[in-house]
């Protein structure tokens, strides 16, 4: 039977693994009843993204004692597979977070005493980076200390498969099971990290790994040429936000022929506490006022941020006096025609050439690949996801895929990677931004003209935050009023049809269910409205928020405009 969570609380307080400043902070709780059960009420939920939550110490957070707990699990899970599996190992990364070297050296001191053969790099380094030394050195795992784009008082726990794509549903099923099972505090092998890396049981990787991993990120490069006409003038402005961009980015930048880039010093400086920002996510332009400053001042044509792991990256372009942001759906667009047509015209395309983007993404990403001749194909949201279908395509040889995004600043390409990569974006987008420059063109003049091409597209996210005990609840209950009585009108247009993801039911209304989806397994509702938009709801996998997607097409950018005031005054309902 469970414990109650004050029998949790109790669990904890009273063991002798704490350390004195733990049990301090724990019984300076010990009569606040609120605090005990936000801390204990339910362990995190392990799923196929791994872990995350705020730093605490508690059943519900992100500690060092969860850490221990979760990586006994996984050893487990590694074990299972048979002995050549322990000896192809795991490696293990962290990023800038706050106690982030100490958290992946007590995962790798686990991994170690279990038997389990362990590579970990030598300092911070960049989740892509994490994903290619799974793949390159032949692991059958890999981990990293990682909470991405969330907030300072977060950390993670994210784990990959050795195909370097975060864990398969089963895999991570496995891991919670074994967790389920072991006890928090007395569950766990351990060992010492320093006597481990004498035995050879710990190995340090380093240069020699970042060496591999930029020579496949220049590989990515479609046409140096284009960056060498307008290298004399172009300039570029980079931040990494305090994190782990701060090395591989710039070098990737200048390697591939970059003369005039100017990083933003004050957070070139690794800090996991973020002092110059309140959220390092490159999706709050809010974030950017430190590289918008030095932009102005150098007179830059482009500026470029990544997140403290470096695996999603954000971009504002001058106009005129000021400079405004390109988002992750437009980005993603950008990206699909330059590789179509620099592919194309440098004779590099390859035969029955593909693109993946998730569900929620703009729907003008299948209008470009379908003007082009290049198979689309759509997914859920998640790395994972698409890494599945790519490896889908490879099995059965029917596509070769050029480019994987989703809307929320990710993106993915080469062969190298299972997962989103912003070292190799940061560098693609550089080349193709130099290739507009040459043309006298900004990408905000280059995502006109394809506006103008393909048609008008625009996109909108909410998210109805839905914090506390009774948050989840709240987010339960608004989904389950959703399909027990699905909208039959959103913002004066008419649900046509609506997608439950979950069980992968079509149905029209007054006809019931009318098909399935391709996919399913996933809690996302999708309305299909009149007039060619989508509504779709889907709860957040790592915050306390239901995240709802615009998705709009119209005649203009002024009818799209008004299409997104109309659907997010509806979207304000639901909060009710």
């Amino acid at each position: 039977m469970p414990k109650s969570y004050k029998d949790e609380f109790l669990h904890w307080l009273n063991s002798p693994a704490l350390s004195e400043e733990e049990w301090q902070e724990l019984n300076s709780i010990k009569d606040d009843e609120k605090e005990i059960k936000s801390r204990f009420f339910s362990p995190l939920e392990f799923g196929t993204a791994g872990l995350r939550g705020t730093m605490k110490l508690g059943l519900h957070h992100m500690n060092i004692h969860v850490i221990r707990h979760a990586t006994q699990a996984f050893a487990n899970v590694i074990a299972a597979e048979g002995e050549e599996a322990k000896q192809k190992g795991i490696v293990i990364a962290h990023d800038c977070r706050l106690h982030g070297v100490e958290l992946a050296r007590e995962a790798a001191c686990v991994m170690a005493a279990n038997g389990i053969h362990v590579r970990i790099f030598d300092a911070l380094r960049p989740t892509p980076e994490l994903s290619f030394a799974v793949r390159y050195y032949g692991a059958t795992a890999g981990l990293n200390i990682t909470a991405s784009h969330n907030p300072k008082d977060y950390n993670g726990y994210k784990v990959y498969w050795s195909d370097g794509a975060q864990l398969p549903p089963q895999k991570a099923a496995a891991i919670a099971a074994q967790m389920a099972a072991i006890d928090v505090f007395n569950g766990f092998k351990t060992c010492d990290f320093d006597k481990a890396v004498a035995d050879g049981k710990i190995e340090i990787i380093g240069a020699e790994t970042d060496e591999a991993f930029l020579e496949r990120v220049l590989d990515q490069a479609i046409d140096k040429e284009a960056v060498r006409k307008a290298a004399d003038d172009f300039k570029i402005v980079y931040t990494p936000f305090h994190g782990c961009g701060y090395k591989l980015v710039p070098e990737a930048l200048r390697r591939l022929g970059i003369k005039h880039l100017y990083p933003v010093e004050d957070q070139m400086v690794i800090d996991g506490s973020f002092p110059t920002v309140e959220s390092p996510n490159p999706e709050n332009p809010e974030g950017f006022h430190l590289a918008v400053d030095l932009a102005k001042k150098v007179g830059s044509d482009l500026i470029i941020g990544t997140d403290p792991d470096s695996d999603r990256i954000g971009t504002m372009v001058r106009d005129g006096d000021d400079y405004v942001t390109i988002t992750g759906n437009q980005l993603g667009v950008l990206l699909i025609d330059y590789i179509i047509r620099a592919r194309r015209e440098t004779g590099t395309m390859p035969e029955n050439p593909g693109v993946v983007t998730s569900i929620v993404t703009t729907s003008m990403a299948r209008a470009v690949c379908e003007a082009n001749g290049v198979h689309f194909e759509d997914t859920f949201t998640g790395f994972k996801y698409m890494a599945e279908r790519v490896a889908a395509w490879e099995a059965a040889r029917s596509y070769n895929y050029i480019f994987a995004y989703e809307e929320s600043y990710g993106y993915m390409m080469g062969d190298y990677v299972r997962d989103k990569d912003a070292v190799t974006a940061a560098m693609l987008v550089a080349e193709m931004a130099a290739y507009y420059h040459d043309q006298g063109m900004t990408l905000l003049d280059a995502m006109n003209a394809l506006y103008e091409k393909y048609g008008w597209f625009q996109e909108y996210t909410m998210n109805l935050v839905m914090p506390g005990l009774d948050g989840l609840q709240k987010m339960k209950d608004l989904m389950a009023e959703l399909r027990a009585n699905p909208p039959k009108e959103i913002g004066g247009q008419k649900v046509i049809r609506t997608r439950d993801y979950s069980d992968g039911s079509v149905s029209v209304a007054g006809l019931g269910k009318v098909g399935t989806t391709p996919f399913f397994g996933s809690n996302v509702l999708y309305f299909e409205l009149a007039d060619g938009s989508s509504f779709i709801v889907r709860p957040s996998g790592t915050e306390p928020k239901i995240k709802i997607y615009l998705l709009v097409r119209g005649d203009s950018r002024e009818q799209c405009e008004e299409r997104i005031q109309k659907y997010t005054e509806f979207a304000e309902t639901l909060k009710k």
